[in-house]
């Protein structure tokens, strides 16, 4: 114990005894500055220069530009970038997933494979059909004659601002004689003409073409986009006139007809008209 208490008191002694720093004049050995101090002062002086060391280099780090520097933080102007990439990417996937959709769509027109709903006797009796009261839905002798007045409206066409239901009108794709008809019981969803050479082939309506190549089942294909998601297809085209991407108008040629494979193969076009993934038949609305 009175060894440790010596210790202590020299190591105290050590410390506190004073010192001077003297810079001399190496040449004249001139007394140039002295400072007083000892190995106290220098201790409490090297802490405190620390610390506040660390403390404005913890400061710039935490609340200047300058973190930007330090490998590991990220810039307020990078985390901004991230974000709007992220919900570029997010929309970018949604959109692929749409055209890929699309696409699938486009691919069933050409292959004309499609998916039918079979209904059964067993599920139609499964389904209860509600009964309704005859009389409660017995017209009104007020509804009556409301209809009445419709029906000579409509039969004298006395409505001055009527207006056609479709937007656009269709026009035949080409002059020729049709020899196959749309039929859905055989899965033909197509009208078929039969043409002759280099008959030009015209886009029923205005539209995009979204697609214009060769296929080995149906020679050229075009398929053009009209107006509410309508597509026309102009199957066994001998060569094309338009490319995937054009605007095309009403009327305008888009192909020419002609033989396929020989000259003695008769020269046919199949036309069809599709919505929402669905087979129209062209004759509802097109003057063959």
């Amino acid at each position: 114990m009175a060894k440790f208490k010596l210790d202590r008191q020299q190591l105290l002694k050590k410390l506190y005894s004073k010192r001077r720093l003297v810079i001399l004049n190496e040449d004249s050995f001139e007394e140039t500055f002295s400072l007083k101090l000892n190995l106290m002062n220098v201790f409490v002086v090297s802490t405190s220069g620390a610390i506040l060391i660390i403390f404005i280099t913890t400061y710039i780090i935490a609340f200047t530009p300058l973190r930007e520097y330090i490998p590991g933080y990220a810039s307020s102007k990078l985390k901004k970038e991230a974000l709007e990439m992220a919900i570029k990417s997010d929309s970018l996937e949604k959109s692929v997933k749409i055209n890929n959709a699309y696409i699938e769509s486009i691919k069933k027109v050409l292959t004309g494979n499609l998916d039918y709903a079979k209904l059964n006797n067993e599920n139609a009796e499964k389904n209860e059909i509600p009964k309704f009261d005859e009389k409660a839905l017995a017209p009104t002798d007020e509804e009556l004659e409301l209809r009445n007045q419709i029906i000579k409206e409509d039969k004298y066409n006395v409505f001055e601002t009527a207006a056609p239901k479709v937007s656009f009108v269709m026009f035949p794709p080409a002059q020729g004689t049709v020899v196959q008809n749309f039929n859905t019981a055989n899965r033909f969803y197509a009208i078929k003409l039969a043409l002759t050479n280099n008959t030009p082939i015209k886009a029923i309506a205005a539209g995009n073409v979204i697609f214009a190549d060769w296929t080995p089942n149906f020679g050229y294909v075009i398929i053009i986009r009209h107006k509410n998601d309508i597509l026309s297809v102009y199957k066994n085209a001998a060569s094309i006139t338009k490319k995937q991407g054009n605007i095309v108008n009403a009327g305008e040629v888009i192909a020419l007809a002609g033989s396929l494979n020989n000259q003695n193969s008769a020269i046919t076009l199949h036309f069809e008209l599709w919505k929402d993934g669905f087979p129209i038949n062209p004759t509802q609305f097109i003057d063959f």
